[in-house]
């Protein structure tokens, strides 16, 4: 079984904002999925489902980022997962806005999020979904632009994101992520050509 994990801040002060765009991508997966709704659990918001028939466990930490790790190590733990059992959606600055990148294991990119769960479930052989953000301007510092909202232009790349990413998740699962990546192409194919 695997584990989804969507990464973000908790409260209304961080709805929405770049830093949460990990926990609202998760949110899509589960609507679009029809999984039911969770439950306060493993320090966050716990549930399971199916997709595609294969039972599925998702969490949305409830830690703040930078403690994300113990509410994802708890999970495991419980359930006897291990590293590549996890798949992470989280936020990237290094990818423009509306991008996206999938790789099993790798560094945490100074990603506190990513840090939190090395540290904690001490390795980094899990599975990261990185959505792109986009750079902050010259003068502005990283953390104050993460966890701010996004400008008009960059809100359409992220609703386009949200609405092309949860029909490839079943590739992600089966750990076919080039494949996944095809799939993104055409979902992207399909939504400009059915909006033109």
């Amino acid at each position: 079984m695997k584990l989804l994990v969507g990464l973000g801040n908790p409260g209304e002060t961080y709805a929405r904002t770049r830093h949460n765009l990990g926990q609202d991508l998760l949110a899509e997966v589960i609507r679009h999925f029809r999984m039911p709704v969770g439950n306060k659990r493993f320090q966050g918001v716990f549930g399971d489902g199916r997709i595609e028939g294969e039972r599925v466990f998702w969490l949305i930490p409830e830690t703040y980022m930078n403690l994300s790790g113990e509410a994802v190590g708890a999970a495991m733990r419980y359930f006897r997962l291990t590293p590549p059992d996890v798949i992470v959606f989280h936020d990237d600055v290094d990818l423009p806005c509306g991008k996206v990148r999938m790789k099993a294991g790798g560094g945490n990119g100074g990603h506190n999020g990513l840090k939190s769960i090395q540290q904690i479930i001490g390795s980094a052989d899990f599975v990261r979904v990185r959505l792109g953000v986009g750079r902050p301007p010259g003068g502005i510092d990283t953390a104050r632009f993460v966890l701010a909202g996004f400008t008009p232009e960059e809100q359409t790349a992220r609703d386009r994101l949200l609405e092309q990413l949860p029909p490839v998740v079943p590739w992600i699962l089966k750990g076919d992520l080039n494949a996944a990546m095809n799939r993104l192409g055409l979902e992207r194919d399909k939504i400009l050509h059915s909006s033109s």
